[in-house]
């Protein structure tokens, strides 16, 4: 059930890509994969190019993928040393109605949050300019 899951995931997300999204198996493996997301205009993350690893578990849809920063990133909601974050939909709140798009578009609008307002902005920036650009 996995596998015809992803796969459907993967014809319907290179149809439809979200805005700002990329994503696809690594080396032909579709339980794993690697996304991108573009920085979101007007957020420290602007500019950027962040990088992250999606593990999809034998179970999925049932199970939640496993999502992880690969690209060092500063934000409220993300352990930096270990790219893992907070996202509440990747653990109690998780649907099988949910698919990889409405999570990179979740994960693009929390990076949208960290704006000029934000405490965690200077440092947000000066991490993306380090590591995503």
């Amino acid at each position: 059930m996995a596998l015809k899951r992803i796969q459907k995931e993967l014809l319907d997300f290179n149809l439809e890509p979200p805005a700002l999204c990329s994503a696809g198996p690594i080396n032909g493996d579709l339980f794993n994969w690697q996304a991108t997301i573009t920085g979101p205009p007007n957020s420290a993350y602007q500019g950027g190019v962040i990088f992250l690893n999606i593990k999809f578990p034998n179970d999925y849809p049932f199970k939640p993928p496993q999502v992880r920063f690969t690209t060092k990133i500063y934000a409220p909601y993300v352990n930096s040393d270990l790219g893992t974050m907070c996202l509440d939909i990747l653990t109690s709140k998780w649907s099988p109605a949910l698919t990889i798009s409405k999570v990179l578009i979740s994960i693009c609008s929390m990076l949208g949050e960290v704006n000029s307002k934000h405490a965690y902005y200077n440092t947000a920036r000066e991490w993306t300019r380090k590591y995503a650009m």
